[in-house]
């Protein structure tokens, strides 16, 4: 009786056991289930978290970071656009005719001071590749004077460009060189552009090679700031420097919105205030160098300045709104026998109208002169002696040299 008892007692013992272990297995199991799920969704979610093994060099242990995940880049990279766009920006590099030394060719020139090498300076600049059959546009003061142009792509071909066109009104040039395979940018839409979009600036700074910064758009439409005759510039912080001057400024779609030509600096390098001619400036003046080599403008032979408060009270000028300002630039000289002064306009004379578009500043009127067809009649409208009298005037063609009247 005792033996069966104490039997009964020994099976019972290891049931209990046997439990007991299964309840151990189970939360073990349990336990590495949920670590395997938490680590699954960290490494899906948030790669970084997860540091790779540590590794020895040295005695030194140094903390090494998974590789990425093929595709994928940062929140805020705009890799994407540099890359899309940065293939069509180019490197420019100008060479002028070698100096004459006044003196090279004196015997005693050359016998107290020796042969003197004659100088060749050169310039460095950038482009934007605009179309496959190998148009570049730069700025003007790049490629002015020079001699020699040398293009140079960013996958290390080079050749020589030669010019198609110049316009130092808005200090655009169209350059064109016989490469094939060309990657031409695509032109954006000014219209989208805003104040605050990201926007990027390719170009050849300092001649150290292909640079891409980026910044904000923090204007529009700035003129009157004494850098080109016509001016409706996209002002940036987006770093520009010495040779950047030609190069693209591109949106966060890698879309061409500028030629970048100028900055405001008082050291010679980037303050955060920088210019670019808009695409749809660059895209006019393009069409017009391609087809006539030059870009045709309205001209009238006037002198004019920007009416004040003052001046319109003395001109007793009215409003054309009660709450709007008085609009109009006054006439302080006419060029003799000109096509203002065959009209009958006089020093004195406030034009308010041309073409019937209102004229607001002086920049209002030399874009909407330019923009009239030499040879064609348009309606002036001016005020004079405290009426409004309405002139037919026949426009000019704009003489070449820069910073002619309008």
């Amino acid at each position: 009786m005792g033996i069966v008892a104490q039997g009964i007692w020994v099976t019972a013992s290891n049931q209990g056991q046997s439990d007991t272990m299964k309840r151990y297995w189970l939360l073990f199991s349990q336990w590495v289930t949920v670590l395997v799920a938490i680590w699954f969704v960290v490494a899906t979610l948030q790669p970084g978290w997860l540091r790779g093994a540590q590794r020895s060099v040295d005695g030194m242990t140094l903390l090494q970071a998974p590789p990425a995940v093929s595709g994928s880049r940062p929140i805020g990279s705009l890799s994407a656009p540099a890359q899309k766009a940065s293939p069509a920006v180019v490197s420019i590099n100008t060479r002028q005719g070698k100096s004459q030394n006044p003196h090279g060719q004196d015997p005693w020139f050359r016998f107290f001071y020796g042969e003197q090498e004659e100088q060749n300076p050169g310039g460095l600049g950038s482009g934007v590749i605009v179309s496959p059959e190998g148009h570049i546009l730069t700025n003007h003061h790049v490629i002015e004077d020079a001699d020699n142009i040398e293009v140079v792509l960013s996958d290390g071909r080079k050749t020589l460009a030669k010019v198609i066109g110049t316009d130092p009104d808005t200090d655009l040039a169209l350059l064109q060189v016989p490469l094939n395979n060309l990657p031409a940018i695509v032109l954006g839409q000014l219209q989208d552009l805003q104040v605050g979009d990201v926007v990027l600036a390719i170009g050849n700074p300092f001649g150290v090679g292909q640079t891409v910064t980026s910044g904000i758009v923090s204007a529009l439409g700035r003129s009157q700031l004494g850098i080109n005759t016509f001016e409706n510039f996209i002002q940036t912080d987006a770093a520009i420097n010495p040779g950047n001057s030609g190069g693209a400024l591109v949106d966060v779609n890698g879309h061409l919105m500028g030629i970048n030509t100028a900055i405001y600096s008082r050291s010679g390098g980037s303050m955060g205030i920088g210019f670019a001619i808009p695409i749809s400036t660059a895209k006019q003046v393009m069409q017009d160098l391609l087809q006539n080599g030059k870009v045709v403008r309205g001209w009238i032979g006037v002198e004019p300045q920007d009416l004040t408060p003052e001046l319109a009270e003395s001109f007793q000028l009215p409003s054309l709104k009660s709450d709007q300002s008085r609009q109009g630039v006054v006439i302080a000289g006419v060029l003799q026998n000109g096509p203002a002064a065959k009209a009958g306009v006089r020093p004195g004379d406030v034009i308010l109208q041309v073409a019937k578009q209102p004229v607001g500043s002086v920049s209002d009127l030399l874009n909407q002169v330019a923009s009239l067809k030499p040879g064609e009649p348009a309606e002036l409208l001016i005020w004079r002696q405290q009426a409004s009298l309405s002139l037919r005037l026949t426009p000019a063609e704009r003489p070449s040299p820069k910073r002619q009247a309008p």
